[in-house]
């Protein structure tokens, strides 16, 4: 199809009437055209102008709908040019005849095996994003990795292979005593000696800087109260005993209609399975769909918690390095063995914030694809995105069936709520919810009725918007913050969404030892090397959170971060 009669074509399936927003059809008939190649790569689209003349609708529609599809990656735009369809084939899947020849001029190219930092915010007075120039790709091999089965291992707590995450995280479990590290020794099976000498998890669950905690006390409470007081004043029996498979049929109902509208998520009721969030949703994918010794691709760095998951499972984790565009396997990754799972955060990497491209993902989909392997996305905190709108999923564009998609109101409302959902493909969402009343025993259906109506009322994406605005101005006020203090010598990145940004430290400091000295001063941040499968290919930095934090203390406790920062670092003392 011409550019020039795209006018055309999109007027006969524009349905008017049909109570779906015309911004929604709009957008979703370009991506079709785009994705099918009716509007082949390089071709010219028509001006914002001339398309809202021609379609009879407001330039402001059209306008909203390019910026969308050129942050999914769909279109580029270039002032003064236009509006071009970009090249969403999807990138090459590397087969190992191909292996020598990239990895030949690899080594010609120069390039390292240092650990990706991703398109760094350089703090301004503007916020505006420039690349930084620590790019490269990390090696993908397993050997020695830490916590990998096969790996050497000792049955004794102490001696156990796992990275040592108290250090990492600094508020976790206390050391043990000698007495209690015998105990552990005599009690603990070699895969719970790693878990624990391993554990990531927090005593501090918010103050500064706390990554990932939202601030609960915005919550809506009154309203909150007042739904559960209308179902205990006329309380059902059945909502007081176990729930059924899948959870509450109310809720994944309205469930449901969010994802759709929101997510661009493919689902009906019965494909939803309400759990406690998402470690429990990947553990259930787990369990059903791998066995101890499978293959599973984890992006490197990624977040500990589901790392535990993989682990306690006996799965043997493949870390794969991230760049600008999200996970990038390398000729090795696609000549070895395929995974059965690939678990990935394509909206939003954690920890570092880049989002997956359209053609990084398209690969990925026909990867798994081709080799029948599992993708679960983890869609964590999509909602907030400053400055755009949020991201269509991973899930969106699988055709094949081969995503499981997972999510959690843990950010989005509380995370004492403890529930969170999982999306499972249609020919296994039978199994999926037979095997969570199974293994779980699950209740709760009180609280997921008044979850329910809280959605169906319109309160919970009216929360979801307040949230997202006084977030938004926290992460200001902390980026001012940083320009005051450093200029351009500390970039943050990963700042366009979530809760939390990464403040890079130079190449070579110790981000464990400033965070130790920042805990001393009672400000907790996490130091990204404890994210990556292994010390020698991490990259130093510190993860960064402003959503619980009052706006009137970020900068006071930023200063006392600085402070630990300037004492840790010599090139700042």
């Amino acid at each position: 199809m011409r550019a020039s009669v795209l006018s055309d074509w999109l007027a006969q399936r524009l349905e008017r009437g049909s109570g779906q927003p015309v911004y929604r059809q709009l957008h979703r008939l370009l991506q079709q055209a785009i994705l099918s190649r009716e509007l082949p790569a390089g071709a010219r689209v028509p001006s914002s102008r001339l398309l809202a003349a021609e379609l009879g609708i407001a330039r402001n529609t059209v306008t909203q709908v390019y910026e969308q599809l050129v942050l999914e990656g769909y279109v580029t735009s270039a002032t003064g040019r236009g509006t071009f369809v970009a090249d969403t084939s999807p990138d090459e899947i590397v087969g190992a005849a191909e292996i020598g020849s990239l990895q030949a001029s690899k080594n010609v190219a120069g390039l390292g095996s240092a650990p990706y930092f991703g398109p760094a915010r350089r703090v301004g007075d503007s916020g505006a994003i420039a690349t930084n120039s620590l790019a490269g790709r990390a090696s993908a091999s397993l050997s020695g990795a830490p916590g990998v089965p096969g790996a050497p291992s000792a049955p004794a707590a102490q001696k156990a292979t796992a990275p040592d995450h108290r250090a990492d995280i600094l508020t976790g479990p206390a050391p043990l005593t000698t007495q209690a590290q015998r105990t552990a020794a005599r009690a603990l099976s070699t895969r719970g000696a790693r878990l624990i000498a391993g554990a990531g998890v927090s005593k501090r669950q918010g103050g500064a800087f706390m990554p990932g905690v939202p601030d609960v006390s915005r919550f809506p409470a009154r309203i909150w109260t007042r739904l559960h007081n209308k179902y205990w004043r006329s309380l059902r029996p059945d909502l007081l005993t176990y729930a059924p498979g899948g959870g509450l049929a109310l809720l994944r109902h309205v469930l449901a209609d969010y994802l759709r509208t929101s997510r661009s998520v493919r689902c009906s009721p019965e494909q939803i399975i309400i759990t406690t969030g998402i470690h429990q949703s990947v553990d259930l994918a787990v369990r059903l769909l791998s066995d101890p010794g499978d293959t599973i691709w984890t992006e490197d760095p990624c977040y500990w918690g589901v790392r535990s998951v993989m682990q306690v499972s006996g799965l043997k984790p493949r870390p794969i390095a991230v760049d600008s565009e999200g996970i990038n396997p390398s000729p090795d990754d696609f000549a070895a063995a395929p995974p059965k799972l690939i678990l990935v955060t394509p909206s939003h990497q954690y920890p570092l914030g880049m989002v997956m491209s359209l053609a990084r993902r398209r690969m990925l989909l026909e990867y798994a694809r081709q080799h029948q392997c599992w993708i679960i996305e983890d869609d964590y905190d999509s909602e907030f995105r400053y400055g755009s709108r949020p991201l269509a999923s991973l899930q969106g564009l699988d055709t094949a069936g081969q995503v499981i998609y997972v999510g959690s109101f843990g950010k989005t409302l509380f995370p004492g709520l403890r529930v969170g959902y999982l999306v499972a493909p249609e020919p296994l969402a039978e199994s999926f919810a037979t095997a969570s009343a199974e293994l779980y025993r699950e209740g709760q259906l009180l609280q997921q009725a008044v979850l329910a109506e809280f959605i169906a009322e319109g309160h919970f994406t009216s929360h979801i918007r307040k949230m997202r605005a006084l977030y938004g101005q926290r992460r200001q006020v902390l980026l001012d913050a940083v320009a005051r203090r450093y200029g351009d010598a500390l970039p943050a990145m990963g700042g366009d969404a979530g809760l939390h940004v990464v403040m890079q430290l130079p190449e070579g400091s110790d981000d464990r030892s400033v965070a130790e000295a920042a805990l001393a001063r009672n400000i907790v941040v996490r130091p990204l090397s404890g994210y990556y499968s292994a010390r020698e290919r991490a990259a130093s930095g510190l993860l960064v959170g402003y959503a619980c934090v009052p706006d009137e203390e970020i900068a006071p406790a930023f200063d006392t971060l600085a402070e630990a920062i300037d004492t840790s670092l010599p090139v700042f003392g």
